[in-house]
């Protein structure tokens, strides 16, 4: 029977395919970390009290990447190339959502609207990261090998997402709410369309390395497909909606370190 759980237990017992998924999740995690830092850089002057907490969110992501080559280095594997159709970030950037890497590049302050889509993006991405990881912690948050590392990644994800619900209401409140919503409901919608991109390209590569039949393939590309179609029909709705968190001042601290790991 076909199940997430499975799945991934396939994919951790093998090492080539573990060392592909622990590639993409590292590349796509310094590639996060890379982009924080650099907004963290160019706040604008008005905004300087976001500065520490985007840092501190860069750090997060790169803390990931070094776990994730960690658990690579573990089984005395090296990381691969990232296939360009698994590249989540790359593949957002090139939608159009968030900031572009060349404004990122350019020594200029950032204005309170790229404030704006720097964090609705990052609030429906990182929805998105923390749903995977709460499937991830439930089926596998006891792995000898890998429950401490998702564990971590989780909280990590949970504070993230926290930290954009509060921002992004704060926000609201000195008058940008007609903006963020208009940019969270586009960042969605293009959000959903590269995930089901992006998981269609990981299981067709995971399917070459396994050697999945192609009963298996065209059954895990019909549930992708399935729940795109779940998603643009209206569950794309819950990366848009904003509620003050449980968790306030999420990201207020330094990173929290990972010495088993890094």
């Amino acid at each position: 029977m076909l199940s997430a759980k499975s799945l991934f237990q396939e994919i951790l017992d093998n090492d080539e395919s573990f060392r592909l998924f622990c590639s993409i999740a590292a590349s796509g995690e310094s590639q996060g970390g890379w982009e924080n830092g650099r907004i963290s850089a160019l706040v604008p002057p008005g905004r300087r009290d976001l500065a520490p907490k985007i840092a501190r969110h860069g750090a997060d992501e790169d803390k990931h990447g070094r776990i994730f080559h960690a658990l690579l280095k573990k089984r005395g594997l090296t990381p691969l190339p990232v296939p360009p159709g698994t590249d989540y970030t790359m593949l957002l950037e090139r939608a159009g959502i968030g900031l572009a890497h060349e404004r990122l590049r350019r020594a200029e302050p950032l204005t309170e609207q790229d404030i704006v889509t720097y964090l609705a993006h990052s609030r429906v991405t990182e929805q998105r990261a923390a749903d995977q990881m709460v499937m991830l912690v439930r089926y596998f948050g006891g792995h000898p090998e890998v429950g401490r590392a998702v564990r971590m990644i989780s909280n990590d994800e949970d504070n993230h997402l926290a930290y954009c619900h509060e921002e992004l209401l704060r926000l609201a409140r000195a008058g940008h709410g007609r903006t963020i919503q208009r940019v969270l409901r586009e960042c969605a919608l293009a959000e959903i369309r590269v995930y089901r991109d992006v998981s269609l390209a990981v299981m067709d590569e995971m399917g070459r390395v396994l050697g999945w039949p192609r009963a298996k393939s065209a059954a895990l590309t019909a549930g992708i497909h399935g729940v795109y179609a779940y998603e643009r029909a209206g569950g794309w709705r819950r990366m848009v909606t904003l509620a003050m968190p449980e968790r306030r001042d999420a990201l207020g601290g330094p990173a929290l370190p990972a010495h088993e790991f890094a």
